[in-house]
């Protein structure tokens, strides 16, 4: 029986003619070259992930900061329009003083034509009257001037418009002046 080899002498008979060894080296080397080949395919699945992910993040940094510009810029040009009407509307407060001086007088065609076009404008501008009349007081709209004792009107009723206020855009650009009205107080004597 010592004559006998074990299957680990016996030669494996390779259809090209290489010897057992021969083909199990070129496997090992194969395995290797497999294994390695997995190695690199993973790291740059995991690479190609990373930049996807980084993409991600500069795209969305990219759309915030182009909403943040297109607000700036809308603020911006907002706020230069509403100085802008803040300086048109001294002159229209004088014009309508004039108009109702003049109405007195009955000359008044003249301020209405002008008066017209002046309107056309603030709608063009979206510029809108704050209508003050009878409502209660709010301080984001309205400021008080003046205090009258009613009491028969509500608390900080508006009951006279002084000079008009007007909004822009959603933006306060101009608080209307008013008066309101207080119920009476008592004698802090009694």
């Amino acid at each position: 029986m010592s004559d006998e080899k074990s299957n680990e002498d016996v030669p494996v008979i390779v259809s090209d003619g290489e010897s057992a060894d021969e083909n199990n080296e070129s496997s090992v080397a194969n395995i290797s070259a497999n294994e390695t080949v997995q190695e690199l395919l993973e790291k740059e699945k995991q690479n190609t992930l990373d930049c996807e992910d980084k993409l991600k993040h500069v795209l969305a940094d990219f759309q915030n900061l182009s909403r943040k510009t297109q607000s700036d810029i809308e603020n911006g040009v907002n706020a230069k329009i509403g100085e802008f009407m803040i300086e048109f509307l001294k002159i229209y407060d004088d014009f309508e003083r004039a108009k109702q001086v003049l109405l007195e007088q009955n000359i008044d065609d003249g301020l209405d034509s002008i008066l017209k076009n002046m309107n056309s404008l603030l709608v063009k501008y979206d510029v809108k009257p704050i209508d003050a009349l009878g409502e209660i007081f709010d301080p984001n709209l309205h400021e008080a001037i003046s205090v009258i004792c009613d009491p028969d009107l509500d608390e900080d009723t508006i009951t006279k418009e002084i000079r008009k206020g007007y909004i822009s855009h959603n933006r306060v650009i101009r608080p209307t002046l008013v008066e309101i009205s207080k119920k009476t107080k008592m004698n802090q004597n009694e």
